[in-house]
């Protein structure tokens, strides 16, 4: 059976922009936010919203959302097992 672009979480409406931060990038947001990378909530590397980027443990994920308020939000996970 064939995968269906459409039906793919990544593309549904509800999903937010989900991007695999590059090491630089990554040292860069841990720095900004004071903060060591075990202090980052976690998304498991099997999620589906995030198995297309091949995201490995000890990347940084970094989530897009729509706001109503602020326009848009940005939150960071790093990835686990």
């Amino acid at each position: 059976m064939a995968s269906d672009k459409k039906t793919e979480p990544i593309n549904h409406f509800l999903v937010p922009k989900h991007e695999k931060l590059s090491k630089d990038e990554s040292g860069k947001v841990l720095e900004n936010l004071h903060i060591d990378f075990d202090m980052l909530p976690k998304i498991i590397k099997d999620d589906p919203a995030i198995k297309h980027l091949d995201a490995k443990q000890g990347d940084i994920i970094k989530i897009t959302r729509n706001s109503q308020t602020s326009g848009e939000a940005v939150f960071y996970r790093g990835v686990t097992e």
